[in-house]
Parts: C-alpha cells; sequence; structure tokens
C-alpha cells in the first residue's frame, strides 16, 4: 500500500487500512511499525506525525471499530417501534456489521488484551453501552411477557455469544446468502427467548 498525494485524513485511512491488515495477520505484538510505516511507503519517524506510540494506534483503531457498532445499532435499533422489532434489527444489524467487517470485529475481540488498563476501560464501558442495548430489549420482552426468560443479563450474554461466533465460520460462498442468515438467527434467538402470545408472570432477575 503506497499513498500518493497524501494530506492527513488521507494517511490516517491509509494506516487503519493497513493496520487492520497487519494486526489481523499477524497480531499485535508480531508487527512494529517500521513495518507499519513500510507498509504504506512511509519514513518510521513521519508517523510519529499521525501516531503517537504503537499503543495509542491499538487504542484508537478498537475504539473506532467499536464506536461504530455502538453508534450504528443505536441509530437503527433504537428509533424502531416495538420489541420485536427492535430485536429483529439488532440480530440483523449484528450480523450485517460482523461480516462485512470481519478482520476488524477479529483484531477488535482479540486484541483487547493488548490494550493498557486506562484504554481497556474505555473499551469495557463501550461494550457494556452496546449490551444493554440489548438487554434492554430483552427487558421489555419479559416486561411485556413475550419473552420467557428470567434471567436478562444471561440471555444478553447467550444471545451475544450466538452472534459473535458467525464470522469465524460463516462463508460468503458458501450455501446461505446475508439476507437468509440473519432470517435464521432471529428465529434462533426467537426461540432462544421461547417468545410466546402471553406467558405467566414470572419472578425475573433484572440486572
Amino acid at each position: 500500500m503506497r499513498i500518493a498525494g497524501s494530506n492527513g485524513q488521507t494517511t490516517q485511512r491509509a494506516l487503519r487500512r493497513a493496520a487492520i491488515e497487519l494486526i489481523s495477520q499477524h497480531g499485535y505484538h508480531g508487527i512494529s511499525l517500521r513495518l507499519l510505516a513500510e507498509h504504506v511507503g512511509l519514513q518510521a519517524g513521519s508517523l510519529y506525525n499521525h501516531i503517537k506510540s504503537k499503543q495509542d494506534l491499538l487504542f484508537m483503531l478498537l475504539k473506532s471499530i467499536q464506536e461504530d457498532l455502538v453508534v450504528s445499532a443505536e441509530q437503527k435499533v433504537l428509533p424502531q417501534r416495538g420489541t420485536l422489532s427492535r430485536l429483529t434489527t439488532f440480530v440483523k444489524h449484528h450480523i450485517e456489521f460482523h461480516t462485512s467487517r470481519k478482520a476488524e470485529v477479529f483484531i477488535g475481540n482479540m486484541e483487547l488484551r493488548s490494550l493498557e488498563p486506562d484504554n481497556l476501560k474505555v473499551m469495557i464501558d463501550l461494550r457494556k453501552r452496546y449490551e444493554l442495548i440489548l438487554r434492554s430489549i430483552v427487558l421489555a420482552g419479559m416486561d411485556e411477557r413475550i419473552f420467557d426468560v428470567t434471567d436478562a443479563k444471561i440471555t444478553t450474554f447467550a444471545i451475544l455469544g450466538m452472534l459473535n461466533s458467525i464470522p469465524n465460520w460463516y462463508d460468503p460462498k458458501g450455501q446461505l446468502t446475508i439476507p437468509e442468515l440473519q432470517d435464521r438467527y432471529v428465529d434462533l434467538v426467537l426461540n432462544m427467548l421461547h417468545k410466546t402470545e402471553s406467558t405467566p408472570q414470572k419472578k425475573v432477575a433484572r440486572k
């Protein structure tokens, strides 16, 4: 990758693309700033005009990925009317994001361990913000007695765990298109929630 006629924004985008590619291939600890500079056609010293350190690069990268996920989910899910519509939109959005940005999602999950404590805390807070979107949907369904579950927190983690595994196995050249995959997983999530027309009230864990 070479930067032709670059300005600041062009360089930042090139560095981001190169960092995603290199970290997904070699891991955070397997690359150096010199390798990154060579990949985009810059002198190693020039990188410090754009980033403070290798850790700063990783943090900015992971933070931007997670923010994209959270903000796009909020924009698509929250305006929906009705609990089932919000749930369907959340599942479909999650799958679309995680399959279209597979390399970013991979390093976003794998390289959390490489963040320094203060940076890790920011990422954990962003992840909790995302989890809260789904948990609020689960809680609403419990209150409306259309979901037959007893613990919103554990149910949220279970759904996210199932959805997060998709990029590990999904092949766009396989038998399922993304819309077909989305529909299958909406059904799976609804089955997990035991969707009913009316479920007797139970004591539930609102965590």
